[in-house]
């Protein structure tokens, strides 16, 4: 991922300011930068936002080591073990990610109808 660290680099970026803005950890925003971890589509769209750039500009594609990383920066979260480690990593297959990103999209689309069928009877 050349282009993005390039890039990042010139802007005045550190890898924890990315990190930050796709809400991921410093190690985990590496590894994605490195090719080691996919960058998905809605992180490139922030990276090129951040950036000033657009998507097409920046974005590599090369299959990664890791496919996906559970890893997330929400330090709000409750779910921390006992030494405060916030990293879960598995190996996911791509297509059951494509299966279940499809299923999420169908899942964001009804709840769209059923707040909008809710409003309607609010109103009655």
């Amino acid at each position: 991922m050349e282009k993005l660290r390039t890039l990042r680099k010139q802007k005045g970026y550190t890898q924890q300011q990315i990190a930050d803005i796709i809400a991921t950890d410093v190690s985990n925003y590496n590894r994605k930068e490195n090719g080691e971890v996919k960058i998905f589509d809605d992180e490139w769209e922030k990276l090129a936002k951040v950036l000033d750039v657009s998507v097409e500009d920046i974005k590599e594609d090369r299959p990664a080591t890791v496919v996906q990383n559970l890893t997330f920066n929400d330090s709000s979260s409750n779910t921390s073990n006992q030494s405060g480690n916030y990293n879960q990593y598995c190996n996911i297959p791509e297509y059951l990610l494509e299966s279940q990103q499809e299923y999420i999209k169908l899942l964001k689309e009804q709840i769209t109808l059923l707040k909008a069928e809710n409003e309607k009877l609010k109103k009655k």
